[in-house]
């Protein structure tokens, strides 16, 4: 699943909207926080108080932690972990550089962040440069005044993230995932306030556990439906990565129509797995992009197996990355943007200009930062390379990530991710049942994904509240009306990203770039960078990792430019 939401880091604009509510009936308070980029050295949140306050968070009963969390499944024995573990072992143990590489980075994402930790383990020096005063990118998150949490996106990590996994455990942190029941569960619209689950059982392996809870499942679909829609899968299933690959040029919608799947397939199922996926409809996604979380679903018995981060993001997850390159010996700077790309005369990086008037020389350099801040600050000289031109195939996806907090503990709903089947929402949760820092015994807060959000990106935020709650109100009809007769709204938080991930339209593969660009010393590292795992927090991962393998692989001529360069500067 996709890390849902990034905001941008180079003139393109993210709005974060807070509203504090006194009476629902009289309307919202004017409070808002508002992140802005335009013309600052560093980017801060700005607040204009609010004309009424609600009242600060107070429990009627001492916190107590009752996630109903599961053991962490045996993730170590499948062939992607061991793989993942033998790329992470080859840093650590490379040959010591005699001196080692000054590798400046943009983006503090997990790309960056990722690039960064294995370069340190490799015994070279990053140096982290982050455009705005928080950690994470697309898992960036901020405190509000009353001390609640608001994110980006709505985070999940799932076995089949071998990547992720692994550095989780090279940081001593796995016990931070909060590894929840080994289930889908989707709501019924057409049966309001109803679930229907997809229960893969613990005693069977995988594919055996994957067939067993679509077999077992009636609710969404039909036998016939389901003996169509195996059939319509078997060239995957007999063609391997090659025709997986392959389906890049169809959609999902498409490729259903091709393999003569009933529509209702697509309906009951792909349409939410693809909002989840990459926040867009079935008749615009690459069907690869199905098949291979398919592939990884149904390869790995806990590969569908969800997991929560136990707090937010910046300090859970973030820091401890931060912390371990800081102590080898690497450095990490927040709000230090990156103003332009300055080049050599033989068009090579001699340095990166920063807002403030800084200058970083180093003796390799990435962007792990969104395609699309990369494509701003592209130098002219560049733009003709058939590399970087291929790269305007690949654009953001707009996101909006909903955070409301409700004046009672809602009942119709489960310690998990929740697929909405909603025409405006993809997934949701109850934070405050499934996360043990955001735990609340008395009130509900529900983090949501508004997606598709291309036609609501510009809407205010009231806008999409209203219809957050319509759609709320079939998820909840016992509990939530749109007019907030029943549940009411104590405050909420919306966060919008005009630009998220890369959306993985068809034929979008042949253009994501490798770690390694044409321009020596210059490297990629990014979600939307080569790699199997697309658009995801496990893809960024895994091209940071690529990216430091690509740079150590390439230390001695990188260490040669360096020493050039010295020289030159001494003579003049």
């Amino acid at each position: 699943m996709a890390a849902s939401g990034y905001i941008s880091a180079a003139n393109l604009n993210c709005q974060l909207g807070a509203r504090h509510i006194s009476n629902p009936k009289l309307g919202y308070a004017d409070a808002r926080i508002a992140l802005s980029f335009g013309g600052s050295d560093s980017m801060g949140v700005s607040v204009r108080p609010a004309s009424v306050r609600a009242s600060k968070r107070n429990h009627f009963s001492p916190l107590r932690v009752v996630c109903a969390d599961y053991p962490r499944p045996e993730l170590e024995n499948t062939v992607n972990f061991i793989e993942a573990a033998y790329l992470s072992s080859t840093f650590r143990t490379s040959p010591r550089p005699l001196q080692p590489l000054k590798v400046v980075i943009a983006g503090a994402g997990l790309a960056g962040l990722s690039t960064a930790k294995y370069l340190a383990d490799a015994g070279h020096k990053p140096i982290l440069l982050e455009a705005r005063d928080v950690l994470g990118g697309k898992v960036a998150a901020w405190k509000d005044e009353d001390g609640d949490w608001y994110e980006t996106g709505l985070h999940i990590f799932f076995g089949a993230y071998p990547n992720v996994q692994n550095l989780f455990g090279e940081l001593g942190i796995n016990d931070r995932l909060q590894w929840k029941e080994h289930s889908m569960i989707f709501a019924m619209p057409s049966k309001p306030g109803e679930f229907s689950r997809f229960d893969f059982p613990e005693i069977l392996p995988s594919p055996l556990n994957g067939i067993w809870a679509i077999l077992r499942n009636n609710e969404m679909l039909t036998w016939p439906e389901k003996v169509k829609f195996a059939i319509g899968l078997l060239p995957a299933m007999l063609g391997g990565q090659a025709y997986v690959e392959a389906q890049d040029g169809l959609s999902v919608k498409e490729w259903m129509i091709k393999q003569g799947v009933p529509d209702r397939v697509t309906d009951e199922v792909f349409i939410a797995m693809s909002k989840a996926l990459n926040f867009i409809n079935p008749d615009e996604l690459s069907m690869q992009c199905i098949l291979i979380a398919l592939n990884r679903f149904l390869q790995e018995k806990h590969g569908s197996k969800m997991a929560f981060l136990d707090g937010n993001p910046p300090e859970r997850l973030c820091m401890p990355v931060v912390d371990h390159i800081q102590s080898l010996g690497g450095e990490v700077h927040l709000s230090s943007r990156i103003k332009k790309i300055e080049l050599n005369d033989d068009g090579t990086v001699k340095s990166f200009l920063l807002s403030n008037g800084k200058v970083i020389e180093g003796d390799a350099y990435v962007f792990a930062t969104p395609v699309d801040i990369l494509k701003l600050l592209l130098p002219d000289n560049w733009k003709g390379i058939p590399y970087f031109q291929r790269l305007d195939k690949l654009v953001g996806v707009p996101v909006i990530n909903v955070h409301i907090w409700f004046d009672r503990k809602l009942k119709n709903t489960y310690d998990h991710l929740l697929f909405s089947r909603s025409p405006l929402l993809s997934v949701y949760a109850d934070m405050s049942v499934t996360c043990k820092e955001y735990y609340d015994p008395n009130r509900s807060m529900l983090e949501l994904v508004f997606a598709p959000a291309e036609e609501w990106i510009s809407r205010s935020d009231e806008d999409i509240i209203e219809a957050t709650m319509s759609e709320l109100a079939k998820l909840f009809p016992d509990e939530i009306s749109a007019d907030q007769s029943k549940a009411k709204i104590l405050k909420y938080h919306v966060v919008k990203t005009p630009r998220s991930v890369y959306k993985t339209v068809p034929n979008c593969e042949p253009c994501r770039p490798v770690q390694r660009s044409p321009i020596e010393g210059f490297y990629l590292a990014g979600d939307y960078t080569k790699q199997k795992y697309l658009a995801s927090m496990e893809g960024a991962v895994l091209s940071g990792k690529l990216c430091a393998q690509a740079i150590v692989q390439d230390c001695e001529v990188l260490a040669g430019r360096g020493q050039k360069r010295m020289a030159e500067t001494s003579v003049v």
